[in-house]
């Protein structure tokens, strides 16, 4: 099966370019400055950054809509921001904030908002798989067109909870997009290094889910994709399976050097950037001039700048709050006390 691209930008409109710019640059910018504020140690724990993968959450989220839930992994800044989520409530969270999207108790990787219908922001490697057919079952039961957006990376693929999840969901035909942000390294181990079936997709189709590989370096292909996956969650006809392919420029998280891949390996796809391939679109195809790009991007760097404002000075959650939102034994006895 062929890879979904998209190499004419004609299709789209000037709107689309403009909103995909504006969006992937602020999620470029807001990771930018995560990781200097992590270094500086005013965020601690694991942070795991969406530098490369700006394409997916533009061309996700503009294929579906403001209804449908989302559930992803981990590395889960840009589709919160993306899914809705603020910037100050994001960088408000990173820094352990009660005004935190989860109220400064998730951190990094457990960003929540059942406002915006995103889920999590998951630690545990492909638990969301699970969770996200879950959701569908439950927007399927409920009698509603929404769809529910999973996501995952390669290294969640070869978890077993896969092939159960991909098994119910074809067999119930959950409204469900199945979502592998292949960006080829389980945390430090490539692909090739996991499995003989590099091509992920290719999982999908024991199943007879519709299942393709698609180019997560442009905005375009992943909405083309997504769009017909959502189409036919929406017609009642079951999950579909993209693999979408893409690249972090950074380490798995800030702890890793991520020694274990070439320099020229990292140079290839930062000629491929996503970010400045949609601004020179927007350049060539005069649907922007120049003085338009530098007001974006003036205006990002204020909304990034007024998150990390927000962040310093919003308050740490009250000691009250430690026991609020979790679950517990009430017949310990020190619990009650």
């Amino acid at each position: 099966m062929s890879e979904v691209t998209t190499n004419s930008p004609t299709k789209f409109s000037k709107e689309t370019y403009l909103e995909w710019y504006e969006l992937m640059l602020l999620l470029r910018k807001f990771e930018e400055k995560a990781g200097q504020l992590y270094g500086k140690q005013k965020i601690r724990g694991f942070c795991h950054l969406y530098i490369g993968q700006e394409a997916l959450a533009a061309g996700i989220i503009s294929a579906k809509k403001k209804s449908d839930a989302l559930i992803t992994a981990y590395r889960d800044h840009g589709m919160a921001i993306a899914k809705g989520i603020s910037p100050e409530a994001c960088m408000a969270e990173l820094y352990g904030k009660a005004t935190g999207c989860a109220k400064g108790k998730g951190g990094s990787m457990h960003f929540f908002s059942k406002e915006h219908n995103f889920y999590g922001g998951h630690g545990i490697v492909g638990a969301q798989i699970a969770l996200g057919a879950g959701i569908a079952f439950a927007e399927k039961y409920k009698g509603n067109d929404n769809v529910c957006v999973t996501m995952f990376g390669d290294g969640a693929a070869r978890q077993g909870i896969l092939h159960e999840t991909f098994n119910l969901a074809m067999t119930w035909k959950l409204p469900v997009v199945f979502i592998c942000e292949n960006n080829y390294y389980a945390m430090g181990t490539s692909v090739e290094r996991t499995s003989n079936v590099t091509d992920i997709y290719k999982l999908g189709l024991a199943y007879d889910m519709p299942s393709v590989p698609v180019d997560g370096m442009r905005p375009e292909a992943v909405y083309d994709a997504m769009a017909e996956a959502v189409a036919r969650a929406r017609r009642g006809d079951g999950p579909s399976f993209l693999e979408i392919r893409t690249y972090r420029y950074k380490g798995h998280s800030m702890s890793d050097p991520a020694k274990y891949r070439t320099k020229e390996e990292v140079a290839s796809y930062k000629q491929q950037d996503p970010v400045n391939s949609v601004k020179n679109t927007l350049l060539e195809n005069n649907y922007a001039t120049q003085a338009d790009i530098k007001a974006i991007q003036a205006k990002v760097k204020q909304q990034v700048n007024d998150a990390i404002t927000f962040a310093e000075e919003s308050p740490y959650p009250n000691d009250s709050e430690l026991y609020t939102d979790v679950y517990i034994q009430p017949n310990y006895p020190f619990l009650r006390d």
